[in-house]
């Protein structure tokens, strides 16, 4: 058995950790501190590292963590990401045997050509750690390669059970929800979101995790076939209605507002 708490950590950043009663893994730590912190309030041993990918505010404190633990690093190896120990590739699975828990390894680019997605199938419900690619009612931009490869990582995100709970990095629900609802005014379902997110930020609680289901009804990244978004896009001047088009369309709308 396991559990998965949230570490908050540098200004909106969630570091995961996966842990039991004596053993933790913890995903993406910008920050050392707050994860030493985490583990000495809780008894816990540090016993290894998931990176999503390489920029600084995901792995700004691998090195100092691993000064105190010299733990396996698993991620994608790149030239400007030294931290790898164990480089995972598309297809591949990495089994923490101390939680009963093996991941199916996903790359998913768009955002940074070394992005990985962990995703653990066989959990009640699933469990997919996604880092900066799928956010609570958004995506985030592409820095490298294409939008069109961001659009089809979240393709295949989007494929997996609806029940997954998704771990992103980030509390951007609120902010990402105020776009929505001006590319989605008529949907119910954000308006909800919208209510539900406010009431937990004022109780000083994360919005993450979120359900799969919830983030296809409700992040219009997602729902680049909703009528209602095409309309709004059309009148901003878009003449390609195809999903990658509307894709583009709403990722660049985004990017500046």
């Amino acid at each position: 058995m396991f559990k998965i708490s949230a570490i908050s950590a540098i200004e909106d950043n969630y570091i995961w950790a996966i842990h039991n009663d004596t053993q933790c893994v913890v995903v993406d730590p910008g920050d050392a501190e707050p994860v030493l912190n985490f583990l000495s309030v809780n008894q816990l041993i540090l016993t290894g590292i998931l990176c999503t990918h390489r920029h600084h505010d995901h792995i700004g404190g691998i090195k100092n963590l691993r000064a105190v633990y010299n733990v396996a690093v698993y991620g994608r190896q790149h030239e400007k990401n030294p931290h790898i120990t164990h480089d995972l590739r598309e297809g591949e699975q990495l089994r923490l045997d101390a939680f009963d828990l093996t991941f199916n390894i996903m790359e998913v680019p768009g955002h940074l050509d070394d992005h990985l997605a962990f995703f653990a199938p066989l959990t009640t419900p699933p469990v997919l750690f996604c880092g900066d690619v799928l956010f609570g009612a958004g995506c985030g931009k592409s820095f490298e390669g294409t939008v069109a490869q961001l659009h089809h990582s979240l393709q295949r995100l989007a494929e997996l059970p609806d029940t997954t709970q998704v771990y992103c990095a980030h509390e951007y629900t609120t902010s990402n929800l105020r776009f929505a609802v001006v590319c989605n005014p008529g949907n119910i379902a954000v308006q909800q979101r919208v209510t539900d997110t406010n009431r937990l930020r004022a109780a000083n609680l994360s919005t993450v995790p979120s359900a799969l289901r919830l983030e296809k009804e409700t992040n219009p990244f997602l729902r680049c076939h909703d009528p209602e978004i095409i309309q709004i896009l059309q009148q901003r001047g878009l003449a390609d209605t195809s999903e990658s088009a509307v894709f583009a369309a709403l990722r660049k709308w985004r990017d500046n507002c």
